[in-house]
């Protein structure tokens, strides 16, 4: 797995968590990347995106103000930090590197995925 997502865990609601995204093979740091995630019987939903230079940082309506992606292209590593989270916020959290050096909330727009790493908020 070239993208690997890891942080994810259980934690009280009002919380915070950090995600990590570890780019094994080092081939996207030009391009833009993203985090999406997905609960159960739901569709895969934007969280953020970022540019290949740290710039064009975006956010879903649903995690502005709590969330911040960020990334260290020297360490291939993408993050995000996860505040005030919400019982809401539990799902499956997926990284994507884009097929651009632009970011996107458009999934189809990922050429690369990680495999996931579980975020479990209880109310």
């Amino acid at each position: 797995v070239q993208l690997q997502a890891s942080g994810g865990g259980l934690v009280h609601s009002g919380g915070s968590l950090g995600l990590s995204c570890v780019d094994s093979r080092r081939t996207s740091s030009n391009n833009g990347m993203g985090w999406f995630r997905q609960a159960p019987g739901k569709e895969r939903e934007f969280v953020a995106t970022i540019a290949w230079n740290g710039g064009n940082i975006y956010y879903g309506d649903s995690v502005k103000g709590r969330f911040t992606i960020s990334r260290d292209r020297a360490k291939n590593t993408l993050y995000l930090q996860m505040n005030n989270l919400k019982a809401e916020d539990t799902a499956v959290y997926y990284c994507a590197a884009s097929r651009s050096a632009v970011g996107s909330s458009v999934p189809g727009h990922y050429a690369k995925w990680g495999q996931g790493t579980q975020v479990t908020v209880s109310s």
